[in-house]
């Protein structure tokens, strides 16, 4: 970033939003998902059993 006067300039790479590591966002919500899924089948399952 670089400021001129009242002006800022700011690289393309600044200004994304992009991530720039590996996606762990995708991996948290894969990992909560299946893990809720098999906490929820396992209070269904259990008590069905008996």
């Amino acid at each position: 970033m670089e400021k001129h006067g009242d002006q800022i300039e700011v690289s393309e790479r600044e200004a994304s939003n992009k991530p720039r590591g590996p996606h762990g966002v995708r991996i948290v919500l894969a990992t909560s998902l299946l893990l809720a899924i098999a906490v929820m089948s396992l209070v269904w399952i259990i008590p069905a059993l008996s």
